[in-house]
């Protein structure tokens, strides 16, 4: 009988906590941006090797980008990866939206985290087209696309005319890396993050959420050893994290693949702005630095920091790559904004995410990105402006 009474009220304990969780995640809804909180499911595609899924767009437009709606035709669309989508920070402070709000034109953002020139360049010509805008704005962030293009090129059959080494596996599914070991606590945690405003608002929108971040980024080197390492300059208002190891991999001069993907970038954004060009419209390249970058002045040549080495090893590669960038888009006379200087006229501003785990801008970051390319408008209001 007293077990039977336990278990009673077990059952309802669980009900009602479930009811005030249903309630409160449909207030939660109601009342705020569900895109500001959710993460995006994404599901398999031979083309772009992902796509939000059908339950994931309930929290986005009906493409499954990130803006209320999608709309009938867009001054400007911006196309890009998770810089561009804004991860870390709400719809209203991605980059793109800044953009629009300073300039006053309207903007489209397309940008999907994992994405990268394929995917911009497939996405430009099957849907940024249609909604006949005057401009087309690709960020592309120099931190992983061109490792990017190479694993789509040659991790899916779609691409395969874009390859010019020998044929071997790829693995194209940057969305869901394999773990070490199955884990039931995180799958839980990843659905959740899709799907509950709720647990997005208290485990990581949250003041504890913040702290927390803080707390990670001072000790980063002690809990990422070999992979993290913090910059702490109270003075100046910097405390930041970087995971140069990783930065590294993905602009690494001397490896084929990276320079392969470079190839494959600049091909598919030669042609992109040979397609515009035919449409009367604008092509614009935004090339977004890595947070390494953007410090350098701090991080390079400093034997205090743990991985100095690796930050040495990895600023060289990363400003020749830079350079190719710019000297391809120089001799292609496609457009384009540098935001570095600007970003580096902000280092104590808190540019970037309260984390040591996530190196993606925070909505200070964001801001600034957002300005230097309005600036360019303001500058050269042709580039921005109606060319029909």
């Amino acid at each position: 009988m007293k077990i039977g009474k336990i278990l009673a009220n077990l059952a309802l304990f669980v009900t009602t906590t479930a009811v005030a969780l249903l309630l409160g995640e449909f207030v939660a809804r109601r009342f705020l941006n569900p895109s500001d909180y959710l993460g995006v499911e994404m599901v398999h595609d031979d083309v772009l090797g992902a796509v939000p899924s059908a339950t994931a767009k309930a929290g986005f437009d009906a493409w499954g980008f990130r803006n209320r709606e999608v709309p009938k035709i867009a001054d400007i669309v911006a196309v890009g990866d998770s810089h561009t989508f804004g991860n870390t920070a709400k719809m209203d402070e991605s980059w793109p939206y800044v953009l629009g709000h300073l300039t006053g034109r309207n903007v489209y953002n397309m940008g999907m985290g994992g994405y990268g020139p394929n995917q911009y360049f497939h996405l430009s010509n099957s849907k940024a087209f249609s909604l006949k805008p005057n401009v087309i704005v690709w960020g592309l962030y120099m931190g992983d696309d061109f490792q990017n293009a190479y694993a789509i090129t040659y991790g899916l059959k779609y691409w395969a005319n874009l390859r010019k080494l020998p044929d071997h596996d790829v693995d194209a599914d940057i969305w869901d890396p394999p773990a070490p070991k199955p884990n039931w606590q995180r799958k839980v945690r990843v659905w959740l993050s899709g799907h509950s405003v709720i647990y997005q608002i208290v485990f990581h929108a949250s003041a504890g959420g913040r702290i927390q971040g803080e707390t990670q980024i001072r000790n980063a080197a002690q809990l990422y050893p070999g992979a993290a390492t913090s910059l702490i300059v109270p003075e100046k208002n910097i405390l930041e994290a970087f995971r140069p190891q990783s930065m590294l991999s993905r602009l690494d001069q001397d490896n084929p693949e990276i320079l392969e993907g470079m190839r494959i970038t600049f091909e598919l954004m030669r042609e992109m702005n040979e397609t515009c060009q035919e449409q009367h419209i604008r092509f614009v390249v935004v090339v977004i630095p890595i947070k390494e970058e953007v410090f350098s002045d701090y991080l390079e040549h400093n034997p205090k920091l743990p991985l100095s080495n690796l930050i040495d090893k990895l600023l060289p590669n990363d400003r020749l790559a830079r350079q190719k960038t710019f000297a391809f888009l120089d001799e292609s006379h496609i457009p384009y904004v540098d935001p570095l200087p600007a970003l580096r006229n902000s280092l104590g501003n808190e540019l970037y995410a309260r984390s040591a785990t996530d190196m993606h801008p925070g909505k200070n970051g964001y801001h600034v990105i957002g300005e230097a390319v309005s600036e360019v408008y303001k500058k050269s209001p042709e580039l921005l402006q109606a060319s029909h």
